[in-house]
């Protein structure tokens, strides 16, 4: 049953192979909690185990964030049984997720991020022209981690770069002539090693990158160029949105660029610049600046 439930997820609902796996994970763990082997044990399921499977995951110490993901898929999971008329009556019609934490988006600051500071850090090798392009393009367009590792050499020119992202959505990239520069650095480096793999970055045996290399170059480099605890991919996307607002781009080309559904997911950058116009404010009006 859930293999179909994940094929829905694929060939419907065209989530990412990320997502499809982490709402199966959350189905499994719930399935363990409740007991649940077979179709008529999920047809018996009411909004009380579900509340009782919500107070487990807080009490275990799961922030309230990840939670109502977890909840999530199974409002998924329970709309698709209904959909397929395997249920009466969906159980998580009366479930009510904890309240979200706020948080405002982790990012590096500018000066952290200049030329200055990143280039001494890499080589003038294959690996080292590779390496500083995947944190150039994360800085630079703010495209998500499963975007970058399935970038195509075909969708690139020398002005922008196409991008398949969520639910296989197409956007365009304008990028700047530095990063066309050293995009054209590497793949000759590329070609000069044979290796043809479709995908524009790959790994010196000439097969695709995997998330976890990813992850661990960005770690380093981060954590090498800032002092932020987070140390992520998609740290960089916030530091590519809030560099941008902070510079005068307006939330709608912000939404477009970064792939975004609606403004509202956008919105929340807008939190990390009124922090900065409030610390200029502060320390520039003359009767915001304090005296002694």
């Amino acid at each position: 049953m859930l293999q179909h439930f994940e094929n829905y997820l694929r060939q419907e609902k065209r989530y990412s192979a990320h997502t499809c796996l982490a709402y199966l994970q959350d189905l499994e763990q719930y399935a363990i909690f409740a007991e649940c082997q077979q179709l008529s044990d999920w047809q018996q399921q009411n909004s009380a185990i579900i509340r009782s499977w919500m107070v487990q995951l807080l009490e275990s110490g799961l922030s309230n964030r990840t939670v109502n993901r977890k909840l999530a898929s199974l409002r998924t999971f329970f709309r698709w049984l209904l959909k397929e008329g395997k249920l009466t009556e969906n159980p998580m019609l009366r479930i009510q997720g904890p309240k979200a934490e706020k948080r405002l988006p982790v990012f590096v600051k500018e000066t952290e991020l200049s030329p200055e500071r990143i280039e001494p850090l890499f080589g003038t090798d294959f690996e080292g022209l590779r390496n500083r392009l995947i944190i150039e393009l994360f800085y630079q367009t703010g495209m998500r981690l499963s975007e970058l590792i399935d970038l195509k050499e075909g969708a690139l020119t020398d002005q922008y770069l196409k991008v398949l992202g969520k639910r296989n959505k197409e956007r365009l990239i304008p990028i700047s002539v530095e990063l066309a520069e050293m995009i054209f650095r590497y793949k000759n480096a590329k070609k000069a090693l044979g290796l043809s793999h479709p995908n524009l970055l790959v790994r010196t045996n000439g097969e695709a990158l995997y998330p976890q290399f990813v992850y661990r170059l960005v770690r380093e480099v981060i954590g090498t160029l800032s002092g932020v605890e987070k140390r992520s991919p998609h740290v960089l996307r916030h530091t590519f949105a809030t560099h941008m607002l902070n510079n005068g781009a307006g939330l709608e080309t912000l939404k477009d660029l970064l792939g975004h559904a609606n403004l509202s997911a956008t919105q929340v950058y807008t939190h990390n610049s009124f922090a900065q116009l409030r610390k200029a404010y502060g320390s520039a009006h003359p009767r915001a600046v304090k005296t002694s």
